[in-house]
């Protein structure tokens, strides 16, 4: 019994940290059709600026906050000088941000060096809660904490405030939206920003969980993408329940099937995928 509970809980865990990189995703992909393929990097260079800052200051809570807005502001960079043409261009999408993820990491690592790095979680973010012979670290349960605050706001942002009225319709009809008044470029900069800034944060968090090292941008993005296309493009509440269920099935799936964990983990996903092809919360 302690086997499986301690599995469900470091699912959920790792279900935390893909929440956090899916959350952002899920409104830059899912809701503004924009394929970004450098949301991997923005959780890469988030974990990396992060820990320059951990190393001149030593404060993990401004190594998120650093780490988080200079991502945001790069994210904004490249909406403003590149992708804000490219709406309803695929390919173009495609081409451009793959083009960005590599020129992200060979910066990357010309900047931070090829070696691997994890970022020193505070002192207080150290140790276990003992349970028994149960261990559950600390910092998983930070993790979690985090992920439910994160899960929280957006909701509230998006349902119960003005500005995500407007996301909502800019979502569903941009020249509709700019009819009734609204700006309809600056509701996509803005989106578009906070999906950058969610990814950045979850680098920082991530970092002292799974280390920062050169092609964990192209490691976790599949894993995002997993998570939104399953819960269904555009669904704060798809994103939250595809990422616990990508977190338990990859975590279940190497523990008790190592050699089969990528067919355990994407089997269910093209399953499901076939039941419901808008994923399990997608409109049609």
């Amino acid at each position: 019994m302690d086997f499986w509970i301690s599995q469900v809980f470091n699912g959920i865990s790792y279900g935390a940290l893909l929440f956090l990189l899916a959350g952002g995703l899920t409104l830059i992909f899912g809701m503004m059709r924009i394929i970004n393929l450098t949301h991997g990097s923005y959780f890469l260079l988030g974990g990396y600026v992060g820990l320059t800052v951990i190393w001149r200051t030593g404060s993990f809570p401004l190594a998120i906050l650093v780490g988080a807005v200079a991502i945001a502001v790069l994210g904004v960079v490249q909406w403003r000088l590149f992708l804000h043409r490219l709406a309803g261009e695929e390919l173009g999408q495609v081409l451009t941000t793959v083009g960005f993820a590599l020129i992200f990491q060979d910066l990357a690592l010309v900047i931070w060096g090829g070696e691997p790095y994890t970022i020193p979680a505070p002192a207080a973010l150290t140790g276990a809660f003992n349970t028994g012979t149960l261990y559950f670290p600390v910092y998983r349960v930070f993790m979690i904490g985090v992920a439910a605050v994160v899960a929280v706001v957006l909701w509230f942002v998006l349902e119960r405030t003005r500005v995500g009225a407007m996301m909502r319709a800019t979502v569903d009809d941009a020249e509709m939206a700019g009819g009734v008044g609204i700006d309809v470029r600056r509701i996509s900069m803005g989106v578009f920003a906070l999906g950058a800034l969610l990814a950045a944060g979850a680098g920082v968090v991530g970092g002292a969980f799974v280390g920062v090292y050169p092609g964990a941008d192209f490691e976790i993005l599949p894993y995002a993408f997993v998570v939104v296309i399953v819960g269904g493009m555009g669904s704060l509440r798809g994103a939250l329940i595809g990422s616990l269920l990508v977190g338990l099935l990859d975590n279940f799936g190497k523990a008790l099937f190592p050699e089969f964990s990528y067919f355990t983990l994407f089997a269910p996903m093209a399953a499901i995928l076939a039941i419901r092809p808008t994923g399990l919360f997608g409109r049609a």
